[in-house]
């Protein structure tokens, strides 16, 4: 707690800076190259220090604001236990890292995002703010690196290739085509080697869209942290309001207004740190108890994960995952999708009962692929029953939905063959 005599001059100070504020008489243009940058006051470039538990670190290409802050171990990040994570098995990144991510423990992860002054990108575009993120025994470390002017950036970027050497493994959400490449590009831009080379890069934004995207509308980290780990921040900042009120400080200088960006920024790596206990841990087993135990019980989300074993030739894996997603419940937009694949499965598996079962569940309700599982039966009946007659029916059932020359082809095909009269065996 502060003396009175400190909270007194830290007053004096921030009216001082107040003063400073409306005694400029410039307009300063919004983009970064174009702003005029003041010569410091006095107490100016120690302004930030009165708004954050930071300090001004130095080093051979110059300084910098550093600060840190712990969530310990003991608390929540809504429904995730921070301490938690210290326990997550070396290999659990394996099953979305494609053979490319090292067996390390997670104290060799970092979790990284950045604050930026722009959201296209581009060798105009800085990022004025890094944070990186570490689990520790005591719990949860953000290290944020802050660029108080653009001669700061070669000190803020030395200090992060530093502050890598580390860590073995970076994890981002959505940092393989944004923050990765913006941060080599200012690296290069300073005449300086990129230090990502030798890390494997999870890239989070690909698991969560495969695990929740049938579930959510967006797939936007905020989003999940909202819907999955049931957190709402309260004086957040939006993203799109971050760059504008950069600028603004770096014409007046008032430090205090960069506190919720500081704020959003952490709250952003620990929540990406939160999902990586959820997101990896869900391809990692189709078991339906250890999907469970993670959190992922909904139907989308098993739909999801299913979906992801396809594409990797997990069929039968995949047909598991489908069949649960059903038992756990669809909405219809998903469920009728959901039955179609399982059907197309069970036929390319070479049980065609099975899936006749769930075409004529298709063909009889009102759905997008009510055609399609007319067609399917048309053919089963044709080529598998040599039942021209039932063949032909479900041909006329689908042309009254949706006329189309392949289904009149075969509507013509099954009529010749049923109006050719039929040799007789003899005994």
């Amino acid at each position: 707690m502060l003396d009175v005599e400190e909270q007194l001059a830290r007053l004096r100070r921030r009216i001082a800076a107040i003063d400073r504020k409306y005694d400029r008489r410039y307009t300063a243009p919004r983009t970064p190259a174009q702003i005029p940058v003041l010569p410091p006051e006095p107490d100016a470039r120690s302004f930030i220090e009165e708004w954050s538990e930071g300090q001004v670190v130095s080093n051979d290409l110059g300084a910098h604001f550093q600060t840190e802050r712990l969530y310990a171990a003991h608390k929540q990040h809504g429904s995730a236990d921070i301490g938690a994570l210290a326990e997550l098995p070396h290999s659990l990144l394996d099953a979305l890292g494609e053979n490319e991510i090292p067996a390390v423990p997670p104290h060799r992860w970092a979790f990284l995002d950045t604050e930026t002054t722009g959201l296209a990108g581009g060798s105009g575009t800085y990022a004025f703010l890094i944070g990186v993120g570490r689990i520790t025994a005591e719990g949860f470390r953000v290290r944020q690196f802050f660029m108080r002017e653009y001669a700061e950036e070669p000190s803020l970027l030395a200090a992060l290739t530093d502050h890598l050497k580390d860590f073995d493994v970076l994890i981002t959400y959505n940092g393989r085509t944004y923050d990765q490449p913006l941060l080599e590009t200012r690296y290069r831009m300073t005449r300086h080697k990129p230090p990502f080379s030798r890390l494997g890069h999870l890239d989070l934004l690909y698991g969560a869209r495969r695990l929740w995207k049938l579930r959510l509308e967006s797939c936007r980290l905020i989003q999940l942290e909202q819907e999955i780990l049931g957190v709402y921040r309260e004086g957040d900042l939006p993203g799109e309001l971050i760059p504008y009120v950069y600028f603004e400080y770096l014409r007046n200088r008032e430090a205090q207004r960069l506190v919720p960006i500081f704020h959003h920024n952490a709250m952003d790596i620990l929540t990406l740190a939160c999902l990586t206990a959820i997101v990896p841990a869900a391809f990692r087993t189709t078991d339906s108890e250890s999907l469970s135990r993670v959190g992922v019980k909904r139907g989308e989300e098993l739909a999801g994960i299913g979906r992801w074993l396809l594409s990797a030739g997990e069929q039968e894996q995949a047909l598991a995952l489908y069949k649960q997603a059903v038992d756990a419940g669809l909405p219809d937009r998903h469920l009728f999708r959901v039955l179609w694949d399982i059907a197309m499965l069970e036929k390319k598996l070479q049980r065609p009962h099975a899936a006749l079962s769930i075409f004529t569940e298709l063909a009889g309700c009102r759905n997008e692929y009510r055609v399609n599982a007319l067609e399917e039966l048309a053919k089963y009946y044709e080529h598998e029953e040599n039942n021209y007659g039932i063949a032909l029916e479900f041909t006329k059932q689908a042309l009254a939905y949706a006329p189309s020359v392949a289904l009149e082809h075969r509507r013509e095909r099954l009529e010749r063959r049923l109006a050719k009269p039929r040799t007789r065996r003899l005994l």
